[in-house]
């Protein structure tokens, strides 16, 4: 497939972390081809849907290292793997350096420190999915003509099938493309096809019982098919029980305009998240991502419900750079109202007195300062908690949103993919979502999938640059 018939680096996947890194490889002076299984020249991936920001833990990139690894840290509730968490809080800024060297555009997105490096243009502030022309976009288009500049291949419509191994070492794979199979011989692979979000099989092996009632928030293909081939080879994986997404409304299982915002969370940490039995089942004040996680693991996660008063309404549901409102209501979510929770209930078909006595519990702990005695527990150093008193009373039936899957391949300081004795599997890398070991934890701890793929890419592509020399 080269002039040589074989390429020093094969990278599965063309979102940010795949393009990165074989950009990277190239202008180091390597021959580099990318198998992207989309079939349109601008193929949809996560990456291209994005909101831009580069954060690490929604701190400021070029933050203290030491401050970065403390967040991170805090976060993950200590789960995050050393060698990954420092390289993100070391290298974020150097990427982003990169990406601008690269003629990517950056802008400050919002009010918030950690919006500083957002990519431009920035998303429209408009509920529903509008990526053509954006930030993520043109990234990924620059990306790509740079990589053919460098005389890289982009290679479309083709899927990767599995890993070539020859006396323990990875040297190749194959592949798919149009109807015809070929083998495509490489000194190194590097894994870059994101996670598993779209692949029902993996999703019920490890994040739900109920992989279709989770509304996909992304591009929805990260199929897990790096994952599965390095699995195949004896890889180890790593914090593949969460995943990062939102909560939404419920009815953006079937209405377009209400995915990937307008975003419920805001409301979620002010109000009550109830059950079908109309119980408390989560912390709230873990904030958005830990919520959805919780309610994937339901037994039916489309059978929750948010419910706040007008006070909420008017305060913290108008919070956020896209909030819920005035958003849920011009993108005809159902929103229910009545001017008490036995109406309220009543609308919603839960038990009003069970219902009523879960937010007169809440309230009177509110109104105490002890909602840590509540069951479950209600922490408040992050989300300040809101008692629930104000006529009119609202709620929305919740979905979580999935964006990608936290966990993937474990690797290590130099992106090299480990086997099940934590050794590096020579020639194998992977990098961005793919890989797992960085987010997660107890509380579902974000780190930031832009970081992330952006530094494992590059510490993938510069690992085996340096390796080639020696």
């Amino acid at each position: 497939m080269s002039e040589a018939g074989e390429f020093d680096v094969a990278v599965v996947g063309g979102g940010i972390a795949g393009l990165m890194s074989a950009v990277r490889a190239a202008e180091l002076g390597l021959r580099v081809v990318v198998l992207e299984k989309g079939e349109q020249e601008r193929y949809p991936c996560n990456t291209r849907f994005t909101g831009g920001a580069f954060h690490v833990c929604f701190h400021e990139v070029n933050e203290n290292e030491t401050v970065l690894m403390d967040a991170i840290n805090e976060r993950t509730a200590g789960a995050a793997n050393g060698e990954q968490a420092r390289a993100v809080a070391r290298d974020t800024r150097v990427a982003v350096q990169w990406l601008k060297a690269k003629g990517m555009k950056f802008i400050k997105g919002g009010p918030d420190a950690w919006r500083q490096n957002t990519l431009a243009p920035p998303l429209m502030l408009k509920p529903g999915l509008h990526w053509e022309g954006r930030g993520g976009d043109v990234m990924m288009r620059t990306l790509a003509a740079t990589l053919a500049q460098l005389g890289g291949k982009l290679l479309l419509g083709a899927e990767a099938l599995a890993l070539r191994m020859e006396e323990g070492r990875c040297t190749g794979l194959d592949m798919e493309q149009h109807g015809k199979r070929a083998t495509v011989p490489a000194k190194h692979v590097v894994i870059c096809d994101g996670g598993f979000q779209g692949n029902h099989e993996l999703l019920r092996e490890f994040i739900t019982a109920r992989p279709e009632k989770l509304k996909q928030r992304g591009a929805g293909n990260g199929n897990g098919d790096g994952l599965r081939m390095a699995r195949a080879v004896g890889a180890r994986l790593a914090g593949m029980n969460r995943f990062y997404g939102h909560l939404l409304c419920r009815d953006a299982m079937h209405n377009d305009a209400l995915w990937p915002f307008p975003m419920v969370d805001h409301i979620c940490l002010a109000g009550v998240v109830v059950d079908a039995a109309g119980r408390r089942f989560v912390d709230e004040g873990r904030g958005g991502v830990y919520i959805a996680n919780c309610v994937a693991q339901l037994p039916d996660p489309l059978s929750t419900t948010v419910v706040f008063d007008d006070a909420i309404w008017n305060g913290p549901a108008r919070d956020f750079i896209l909030p819920a409102n005035p958003n849920l209501v011009t993108a005809g979510a159902t929103i229910f109202t009545a001017p008490d929770l036995v109406g309220l209930a009543k609308q919603l078909a839960l038990p009003p007195e069970t219902f009523e006595a879960t937010v007169a519990r809440y309230n009177a702990a509110v109104d105490a300062g002890q909602t840590q005695q509540l069951d479950p527990v209600r922490t408040v150093s992050a989300y300040k908690a809101h008692a629930i008193r104000t006529p009119p009373f609202h709620a929305v039936q919740l979905c979580a949103g999935i964006t990608f899957t936290m966990g993937g391949m474990a690797i290590d300081g130099a992106a090299r993919v480990l086997d099940e004795h934590n050794k590096p599997i020579p020639g194998l890398y992977a990098a961005g979502c793919a890989t797992g070991g960085l987010d997660g934890g107890g509380y579902a701890g974000y780190v930031g999938g832009l970081a992330k793929s952006a530094v494992t890419a590059l510490l993938a592509a510069n690992h085996i640059a340096a390796s080639r020399r020696c």
